[in-house]
């Protein structure tokens, strides 16, 4: 398997656990003191690790550390939307789109020759 492909498989996961993490409380563990649910997100958050630490040593013989932070931000953006739309139920808003654009023209100056 490509080796950017590995990264970005792996990178994937990560952020769905990170996503969890960082979020999911406020629908979740309302309710719940705000160091309950620091405690499960750190729990969580240890998954995302155990990914994205493998993820970056993988994708780093490849990539430069910049892009694999751009390419980073796009995954977590491609994550959080759907999160935020589907699990939180927010509104789409066409900020994501904006916001989308952006890093796509960050993609390209980081990832042009």
């Amino acid at each position: 398997m490509p080796v950017i492909l590995q990264s970005t498989l792996l990178l994937i996961a990560s952020n769905v656990f990170m996503t969890f993490a960082w979020y999911a409380h406020l629908k979740n563990l309302s309710a719940k003191p705000w160091w309950i649910a620091a405690l499960i997100s750190w729990g969580i958050a240890l998954f995302e690790y155990l990914l994205q630490v493998p993820a970056n040593r993988i994708g780093y013989t490849e990539l430069s550390v910049s892009q694999l932070k751009i390419m980073q931000e796009v995954i977590t953006l491609s994550v959080f939307v759907p999160f935020a739309v589907f699990y939180l139920n927010e509104s789409f808003k066409w900020d994501y789109v904006w916001a989308a654009l952006c890093l796509l023209g960050a993609v390209y100056f980081m990832f042009r020759s």
